[in-house]
């Protein structure tokens, strides 16, 4: 039986999606007329259920969610039903990645990244088939945590 607080969270990122597919579809006017711009990073804020701020998406970004796919060490195990999990962030990949674990593999150009106090961080990646994969990870995301500035305490 999957926990109340884990649909909630399953169902906020999946709604994350929708609307990142939505504003990719339909992308709002910005000062950039660059094609190759990235679209930028969301801070979904759980408590407040809703994304709450947005972050240019650079390089020094990419390298960090690069660095994380790489150290995918499993699929996580069922997440707890707690309140340590404040913040999902939405993650738009330069290009898709792919993450393989025994039989699994998943392709996506988005990578969702759940920081949850005292528990380690998981990664969300939705195959094409929009099905939701969950991964262990042991790449350091302080660096990621201060510049998205949020109050990761």
């Amino acid at each position: 039986m999957i926990p109340k607080r884990l649909t909630a969270m399953l169902i906020a990122c999946c709604s994350l999606f929708l609307y990142a597919q939505a504003i990719s579809a339909h992308p709002a006017a910005s000062s950039s007329t660059s094609d190759t711009a990235l679209k930028p990073v969301q801070v979904f804020d759980v408590a407040a259920g809703k994304v709450t701020k947005t972050v240019v998406n650079d390089p020094s970004i990419q390298e960090q969610a690069s660095a994380w796919i790489g150290s995918v060490t499993g699929l996580a195990p069922q997440i707890s039903n707690d309140e340590s999990c404040s913040y999902v962030f939405r993650v738009p990949l330069e290009k898709e990645a792919t993450i393989k674990h025994n039989d699994i593999s998943v392709t996506s150009d988005d990578l969702f990244l759940f920081y949850c106090k005292d528990k380690p961080p998981l990664l969300l990646m939705f195959d094409h088939k929009r099905r939701p994969y969950l991964f262990l990870f042991n790449a350091d995301i302080k660096p990621f945590i201060q510049k998205m500035g949020v109050n990761a305490s």
